[in-house]
Formats: C-alpha cells, structure tokens, sequence
C-alpha cells in the first residue's frame, strides 16, 4: 500500500519531471531556431504529456482506492477518462 506522503511525493516528482522536459523542449526550440525541428519537439511533447498525466492520476487513484468506495471511484476513473476523451 502507498502511504500519503509517499504518493504525494511521486506526483510532485513526476510533475517536477514533466516540467524540466517541458523547459528542456523550450531551450531546444529556441537552440535549434528553426519551425521543423520546434514542431518535432512540440510532436514529442504532445505524447510525454497524457503519460505524466496518467501516471500522476494513477498513483492518486491508487492512493484514494483505499478511501473511497467503489461507485465513487469509479466515477473518478471516469472523469479521469473523460478529460482524454474531451481533448481528442
């Protein structure tokens, strides 16, 4: 079982992660100077972003399974679901 700060601390430490690519891409675009090589790098970082979002939501879903009951988790799951669906 994941205990509280432990499942806190994963998340901030995959969103620290998903930042420092985020700023990494930034510095890289503006090295590279070119709209090619900046709308590859955009492509890649089309891809990291659901999966740190996955992850985060993941590891706090994991954490509440716990907590709540099946018919409310469900429906966090699926709202989980639903921002992917909704920015298709």
């Amino acid at each position: 079982m994941v205990t509280e700060l432990r499942a806190v601390l994963t998340m901030a430490l995959l969103r620290l992660l998903a930042g420092a690519i985020e700023i990494t891409a930034g510095l890289l675009m503006i090295k590279f100077g070119k709209v090619e090589s900046a709308l590859k790098i955009n492509a890649v970082l089309g891809l990291i972003g659901p999966v740190i979002l996955t992850l985060v939501s993941t590891v706090g879903l994991l954490r509440l399974s716990t907590q709540l009951s099946w018919p409310r988790l469900t429906i966090t799951a699926l709202g989980v679901f639903l921002i992917f669906w909704g920015t298709r």
